[in-house]
């Protein structure tokens, strides 16, 4: 794999272990709980929806769209998402992870200078991979956040960014 697509890979899944660790231990009310209840634009979404929603929009950038493999993505059934348990949404997310590692190993740099089709435009490989990382990073604040209001002000320990490094990085 190109040293560049390792690097964005351990972000990626970094990321993705953090909203796995998050929602690991939650029961479904938590998961389905929403902070603000509402059908207009004020709505706040759930856990399980967000953590859909993540999974989805990982398989749509780096599987459907870099990797071009056929469209499957349901994006409003992601955030239609009702979680029984958590153990569903934990293999769903390790499932986009092994895609995404599946996509990332047959690319060539060639590919990664490369443009690709979504939705109509162009845009550069680089951008949409790097777009996984940005659009996870946001939504797992969001999680955090949710996280802290289902549990009245307490928030979970997430390691600080220095620990969260390969350990050849250090």
């Amino acid at each position: 794999m190109h040293p560049e697509l390792e690097n964005y890979l351990q972000r990626i899944e970094d990321l993705r272990q953090q909203v796995g660790e998050l929602i690991a231990d939650l029961p479904p009310e938590a998961l389905n709980w929403r902070p603000i209840e509402s059908e207009d634009d004020h709505a706040t979404n759930s856990l399980a929806a967000l953590a859909a929603h993540v999974a989805g929009a990982e398989h749509f950038w780096i599987a459907e769209v870099v990797g071009r493999y056929p469209p499957t993505r349901d994006r409003d059934g992601e955030f239609a998402t009702k979680a029984a348990f958590a153990s569903d949404l934990l293999r769903l997310l390790e499932n986009v992870g092994a895609e995404t590692r599946e996509v990332f190993n047959a690319l060539s740099e060639a590919d990664l200078d490369g443009t690709r089709e979504a939705n109509g435009r162009t845009v550069p490989v680089r951008w949409s991979v790097l777009h996984v990382i940005d659009h996870t990073a946001l939504h797992l604040g969001h999680m955090q956040i949710t996280y802290q209001l289902w549990k009245g002000g307490q928030s979970k320990p997430s390691p600080r960014w220095f620990k969260r490094l390969p350990s050849g990085e250090r």
